[in-house]
């Protein structure tokens, strides 16, 4: 069976990490094909949003710590190998143009917490818990982005506190800090995920991308001058579409726009 389920509904994908029995934790195989598939999604234009969700009781409980992943390597080329395999999935989560709305329930820890950030919309269930669970197992608390997102989704305190002890947050922390944006009960989640989802296909598919492009170039702008100026540069490229035009006629005619650009 396959460690990462895949069901297409038109031009939204959902994927599910297919591990239950292991609290989906990230394994070689479930981390090959995580990076395989948010790797492949920028030649696939026709999937146009992608909804992210654990099978069973949990989320993600992180890194697989019981896999053996003995090899011929030296133990520092050997972890150092695992780190990048698996800091690999949340970039390529990143930069691919199609927006990622997370779905928590039950446990996302360490790794699977960073599958969370690295999201775009993030939505919890009320038995929903997070940590940054690294230090925890004698590691720095700082693994897997955590301290990049976590900063910036929840603020400098909160991210520390996370990072420094590796405590808990449950479903309501989580929501005053900003980290998701509403808790849902677990039996609406993906209907809630999917009416998002269809919300995001209203508009253009080249907008879509480049909006998403442009909130995280501007994550880390240097200024609010470099902010506006990749504003600019996705408003003038889309100016000159068939699409915008499509969509001003359709507003003005009020009736739902029909896209053609992909």
């Amino acid at each position: 069976m396959s460690e990462l389920l895949i069901e297409a509904r038109e031009q939204v994908e959902i994927a599910t990490l297919n591990r239950p029995e292991r609290l989906n934790a990230l394994n070689e195989g479930l981390v090959d094909d995580l990076n395989a598939y948010f790797g492949g999604l920028a030649d696939r234009p026709e999937v146009r949003v992608v909804i992210l969700r654990g099978a069973g009781r949990g989320f993600c409980a992180g890194l697989d710590i019981q896999e053996d992943r003995s090899s011929d390597e030296t133990p520092v080329l050997r972890t150092l190998r695992t780190q990048t395999r698996i800091g690999n999935i949340y970039r390529k989560m990143r930069v691919c143009p199609q927006p990622i709305i997370a779905l928590g329930h039950g446990a996302a820890c360490g790794g699977g917490l960073s599958l969370l950030l690295a999201s775009d919309v993030r939505y919890a269930t009320p038995d929903f818990r997070a940590n940054a669970a690294y230090i925890r197992i004698g590691l720095g608390g700082c693994d897997m982005a955590s301290s990049y997102f976590l900063p910036r989704l929840v603020g400098a305190s909160l991210a520390a506190e996370m990072i420094l002890t590796g405590r808990f947050i449950d479903a309501e922390r989580a929501l005053r800090a900003g980290l998701v944006s509403e808790i849902v009960d677990e039996e609406t989640l993906l209907e809630r995920g999917l009416a998002l989802a269809d919300e995001m296909l209203v508009t253009s598919p080249h907008g879509l991308r480049l909006s998403k492009q442009a909130l995280n170039l501007n994550i880390d702008a240097q200024s609010l001058d470099a902010a506006m100026a990749i504003e600019d540069r996705q408003q003038v490229i889309l100016s000159a579409t068939e699409d915008h035009r499509e969509a001003l006629t359709a507003f003005l005619e009020k009736r739902a726009p029909e896209y053609r650009e992909r």
